[in-house]
């Protein structure tokens, strides 16, 4: 502190000896001192020293109380982690029991749209109607105003008197055709008035009766597209009681996919059900040993300013990531069977896959590491809630290495089919192109040949399989996919669309349709054309890819053949077609 911040008092004793004073404190320490002599400078340096060691003490005093706000919070940051690490560990300990407390049944209703049309009606405002002008007074011809102003000297004469009479006669004439002219022009604008207000009426009410017409269109729009999609649901619940294939596969991937796991579970699987046995086969993708979190608790050693972190013993980490194995695969069937109240499955077969990098070459490989068929009625007979998860797998007949974290692959007890009535041969197409084949012109069969042949190139490289169905000229599924990837794979749906003109949003809409029915996790239409806004638009937030000509051309470049798109020669060969 400066000698400015310092005020020195004076005082003289009866006697006459003059002393310096002064009065420090500081509030942060809660200290006061006064310092009294009778040499000024040496009041002032006591005070300067004073304060500098207060000033020493408080920045000391921050100093402990800021490492004891940071040591505490990163004690409760270590706390935290610790309840978040074990919190995470005790789901995944009770994977199984979570879904003991919750029903899987599908509640048809919720997936309908029940909402009521978002705009409210137009309302009739007629405008405000204008009052009416009132009419001026009339001029009075015995006011004042209007009497002659005759003075002294005009009293003398009576010409002069006439003159002024004749002047208020005069000033009251014009005044009174003031008069008549100004209410002429209210009157006038009052007719008007009435005669606007009507017509502003009228208009008014015309589009009132139009707005409330756009409306009511836009409102059974509105209600006639919720309509067809709550039928659409309906179907769907009506084809699920009745046990169709596809429906049953549907209802199964939405109970599934409703069900939550730790973040550490892909959550990724592929369904088949065969509607002669009831029998629902289920691939599903299990997580890597190196998935698992072994995060046990968090400390924060004050002496090293570090946190440290504790992890589960690789022994235990192996027993958890069993038993989660174990789990899943018990609660994957117990989900089914629960939410199955159309009772369409005799039995669910599951098969445990696990993506990991083999040791052995260093690469990703996918492996069936356990497989279990469970039957509704022995299944139901066992209480969940009391099993061991790896016992119970056992008297199922569950078939598993005695140590899932080997990752040992086994045979699972039955796989999916992709056996189809509806394939037919495979014919070669693509190899005969060249570079002046107009594929908007190719007989619509070989078209979808060449699209089966385009993508067996594009999923060969991962063991998929692309087969042709009958020939349907341009209606139904054109080829179906099968991509073995349990994380990305699955069945997909492959429409061609020969077309020389733009493709509408009807042929997308198809095609969602057709993915839905099939059970496929994704569909793909390929077009010689190009799509219509409204087609890009209904496909934005659903799992259909949409390739053009230019897509067509540069996936065949890719594989090296080449072709050509030319619409107009096409449309002259094909008559539009």
């Amino acid at each position: 502190m400066s000698t400015k911040q310092i005020l020195i008092e004076q005082s003289v004793s009866p006697t006459g000896i003059i002393t310096y004073s002064t009065e420090i404190m500081h509030r942060g320490l809660g200290k006061h001192r006064r310092i009294k002599d009778r040499d000024q400078s040496v009041v002032v340096m006591r005070a300067q020293t004073q304060l500098e060691q207060w000033a020493a003490q408080w920045a000391k005093q921050q100093a402990r109380e800021k490492a004891t706000q940071k040591k505490e919070r990163a004690q409760k940051q270590a706390a935290l982690r610790t309840q978040i690490a074990a919190k995470r560990l005790t789901g995944i300990e009770n994977t199984l029991k979570h879904t003991l407390s919750h029903d899987d049944t599908v509640d048809w209703d919720s997936l309908k749209d029940h909402s009521a049309f978002p705009e409210p009606g137009p309302s009739l405002k007629p405008p405000q109607k204008p009052l009416p002008r009132e009419l001026p007074p009339e001029p009075d011809m015995g006011s004042m105003k209007y009497q002659a102003k005759i003075s002294f000297w005009d009293a003398f004469s009576s010409k002069r008197s006439a003159l002024r009479k004749q002047e208020a006669q005069n000033l009251y004439t014009v005044d009174q055709r003031a008069w008549q002219d100004k209410c002429s022009k209210i009157q006038r604008f009052n007719e008007h008035l009435q005669t606007d207000y009507k017509a502003a009426v009228i208009r008014t009410e015309k589009d009132h009766r139009r707005r409330v017409r756009e409306w009511e269109e836009r409102r059974a729009q509105f209600r006639s597209k919720q309509g067809e999609q709550n039928k659409k649901i309906n179907q769907r619940r009506a084809d699920w009681q009745a046990g169709k294939r596809a429906a049953v596969e549907t209802y199964c991937d939405m109970v599934l996919s409703g069900s939550q796991y730790d973040e550490c579970c892909p959550r990724e699987f592929e369904l088949e059900y065969s509607d002669d046995n009831g029998i629902l086969i289920v691939d599903y993708q299990l997580p890597a040993p190196d998935a698992l979190p072994t995060l046990m608790e968090v400390k924060y050693v004050i002496s090293r300013k570090e946190f440290v972190e504790k992890h589960l013993p690789q022994t235990k980490q192996r027993k958890l990531y069993d038993d989660l194995l174990y789990q899943i695969s018990l609660r994957t069937v117990h989900e089914l069977f629960e939410a199955d109240t159309a009772r369409s499955l005799a039995a669910v077969v599951f098969n445990g896959y696990v993506t990991s990098i083999d040791k052995r070459t260093g690469k990703k490989a996918t492996a069936c590491v356990l497989s279990v068929q469970a039957d509704r009625e022995a299944f139901g007979e066992m209480d969940l809630k009391h099993v061991d998860p790896k016992a119970c797998f056992r008297a199922l007949s569950g078939v598993g290495s005695a140590k899932l974290h080997s990752i040992t692959p086994v045979a699972p007890l039955q796989t999916l089919s992709r056996d189809d009535a509806r394939f037919v041969a495979d014919q070669a197409v693509v190899e005969g192109l060249d570079e002046g084949d107009n594929l908007a012109a190719m007989d619509w069969e070989d078209f979808e040949h060449l699209i089966r042949e385009v993508f067996a190139k594009e999923f060969s490289g991962d063991g998929g399989e692309v087969r042709v169905t009958q020939a349907s000229r341009d209606g139904g599924v054109d080829a179906i996919a099968f991509d073995p990837d349990p994380i990305r794979g699955g069945k997909i749906v492959i429409q061609a669309k020969r077309y020389t003109n733009v493709v509408g949003v009807s042929a997308v809409r198809d095609l969602y349709g057709t993915v839905m029915n099939e059970g496929a996790m994704k569909g793909i239409l390929v077009t010689t054309s190009n799509y219509g806004p409204d087609a890009h638009k209904f496909a934005a937030d659903k799992p259909l890819t949409l390739l053009d000509g230019g897509h067509l051309l540069h996936i065949l470049d890719r594989h090296g053949h080449k072709a050509k798109i030319d619409l107009a020669e096409a449309k002259l060969l094909n008559d539009g077609s």
